[in-house]
């Protein structure tokens, strides 16, 4: 019982202890909320005012904070009067950072993003207005292409010839001494499907000034001129002045940026690329972006070598021994003489499979056949490979003796839109249809498209090519540019009778300044400003855009009241417009760039 009675009397000491415990701990607690009220309560209202005060700064009201990006005004600086012909990603500047091996130093090689320039690229003291096509083609301002060296060379050639103010360009050649005319005549004979619509699209590598290409255009042949930016100085900038397709860019290290299976005609007039040399390596890709049933023509060494070795400072014997070369590296390739005459020899490209089964059974056979690992149109930065890209066999279209004749193709659904995501000959009908009305009131916005104003245009970032297809009876051309991160169309561009590129407008365009009259772009911002900043593709638009040129600008009305405050800071002028549908989703920007010139001078 003592025991018990113990037990029992000692609970209240124990109940007296945990009590005021409790209390205690109550008390804490609630001291520690009420403290934490008056924090949070503090830091709710500096949350409130700062989130005030941004949107005082940013956004004019809660409406277009919602419905559009807002960014502050910018002002670009001039660049020095010693960027008046800048390209960024193939700089003379730069070259000694990479090798002379097959002359990778000009390929595209662009500035990391710490290097990017921030400035606008001024034109030359005493630019004008280029003069308007037709008459470009034979002559341009001088002080628009102010280089003495190519003309001190080239002129005994009759390349182009100093007069005056101006630039002549008399259409001749190193190998058309007779003027370019005579040559491409011979070249129609030798090649009759040059004359029926069936040739189309050409490339011409080592273009010169462009005079093949530019004689082409009134045989209704759309050709691509190749050139990198080397001793020889702007050939692609003359070409461009001159209101000629041209581009940058050399076949070295890296495939072209163009797809398999898609020139209707390759072109070399002594171009000077060893075409049998590094294991016919440079003539492989040649291959893989002409069509089957292509042709490659080859003027200058080693065709006609029996006549002409002597003035190519070599010997007969190493002349005939270069053209059995050539000959044994086309012949593996499945190319087969077609024509030759005097100094141009023509090979075709063999529309039959079967060619490659026989030719590349053999294991040990060179070139080799590529194999699957290597897409054929993979062409952003994508090293060259000494092998075979064999031709799909189950396209049974696209050779050139397979599809429509021009002007008739432009409007066939090729057979590898099949090969596009939702793509189909409906689509492409629907497509169409679409940009002749967008063209419509694009002229009625813009009136000087369809005039002499307007002759070198670029759409940015094309699907099908309809919008080049809208304006195709204007005097004017379109560079039709596929993203390299979209989906891959540019190949039912070149089978519609059309050219084009691959690009990442996250890097600068391979051409030279003030080369454009226009710039077309439809939700280019929308679909990549989550990987490239809309300030730089704006400041490249405007290095590459003509003054006095225009831009076209069609975006989510998210965009366009941003874009149009970096483009004041370019001394562009700028007015806002509705889409052929009314609306407020989608929103016009017309924008004119203005005419100036540098107010500083100095090196870079």
């Amino acid at each position: 019982m003592k025991d018990i009675d113990e037990k029992y009397h000692s609970q209240p000491d124990k109940g007296f202890k945990i009590v005021p415990a409790t209390l205690l701990v109550i008390v804490l607690c609630g001291f520690s909320f009420y403290l934490g009220g008056i924090f949070c309560s503090e830091k709710n209202k500096l949350e409130s005012q700062t989130v005030q005060d941004i949107s005082k700064a940013v956004s004019p009201s809660k409406e277009a904070a919602a419905n559009s990006r807002q960014i502050t005004s910018f002002a670009f600086p001039e660049c020095s009067i010693d960027y008046q012909d800048y390209t960024p990603c193939t700089d003379p500047n730069r070259w000694r950072k990479y090798g002379y091996y097959r002359l990778t130093f000009l390929e595209r090689h662009c500035p990391p993003v710490f290097e990017r320039k921030e400035c606008l690229v001024p034109p030359p003291d005493g630019y004008k207005p280029p003069i308007t096509w037709p008459k470009s083609r034979d002559e341009c301002w001088y002080r628009n292409v102010p280089y003495d060296w190519i003309n001190k060379q080239k002129s005994n050639q009759n390349w182009l010839r100093k007069q005056g103010e101006k630039f002549l360009f008399p259409g001749g050649g190193t190998m058309f001494p007779r003027g370019v005319g005579a040559y491409v005549d011979l070249m129609q004979d030798l090649i009759p499907e040059m004359k029926d619509g069936t040739v189309r699209t050409a490339i011409d590598t080592g273009c010169g000034v462009a005079s093949w290409g530019g004689d082409l255009l009134d045989r209704g042949i759309l050709t691509v001129s190749l050139a990198p930016r080397d001793n020889h100085e702007a050939q692609v900038q003359f070409a461009l002045e001159r209101g000629i397709p041209a581009i940058l860019g050399v076949i070295s290290t890296q495939r072209l940026p163009f797809p398999s299976n898609s020139f209707d005609m390759a072109h070399c007039s002594r171009c000077l690329i060893p075409w049998a040399e590094f294991g016919g390596i440079y003539l492989l890709e040649v291959h893989r972006i002409l069509r089957p049933g292509g042709f490659w023509v080859l003027s200058g060494p080693p065709i006609n070598y029996e006549n002409r070795w002597r003035g190519w400072n070599t010997t007969v014997e190493e002349q005939r021994s270069d053209y059995e070369k050539l000959q044994d590296l086309l012949t593996s390739m499945c190319f087969k003489l077609y024509a030759k005459k005097d100094d141009i020899a023509v090979w075709q490209k063999s529309s039959d499979n079967s060619c490659y089964d026989a030719k590349l059974a053999d294991p040990d056979a060179y070139p080799a056949k590529c194999d699957d690992s290597l897409e054929p149109d993979s062409a952003w930065y994508t090293p060259l490979r000494p092998c075979v890209v064999i031709p799909n066999p189950n396209l049974k279209k696209t050779a050139l003796e397979s599809l429509p004749k021009w002007p008739d193709r432009l409007q066939v659904a090729p057979e590898r839109i099949a090969d596009v995501p939702g793509g189909t000959a409906g689509a492409l009908k629907h497509d169409d249809g679409k940009w002749k009305v967008r063209a419509k009131h694009y002229k009625k916005l813009l009136p000087v498209i369809g005039t002499d104003k307007i002759r070198n245009v670029m759409d940015m970032n094309t699907v099908y090519g309809g919008f080049a297809a809208a304006l195709i009876d204007d005097p004017l051309w379109v560079m039709n540019v596929v993203s390299s991160n979209a989906a891959n169309t540019l190949p039912v561009v070149y089978d519609r009778g059309l050219i084009g590129t691959y690009h990442d407008w996250c890097e600068a365009f391979s051409t030279y300044p003030r080369t454009y009259d226009l710039l077309h772009l439809d939700g280019l911002f929308t679909a990549e400003s989550h990987r490239c900043d809309m300030k730089y593709v704006l400041l490249e638009m405007d290095r590459i855009l003509r003054p006095k040129g225009y831009a076209l600008i069609r975006e989510s009305s998210y965009f366009v009241d941003a874009i149009a405050t970096i483009a004041k800071g370019l001394r562009w002028d700028c007015h806002k417009e509705d889409t052929e549908n009314g609306g407020e989703k989608e929103k016009m920007l017309v924008c004119q760039k203005k005419l100036w010139f540098s107010s500083n001078s100095g090196s870079r």
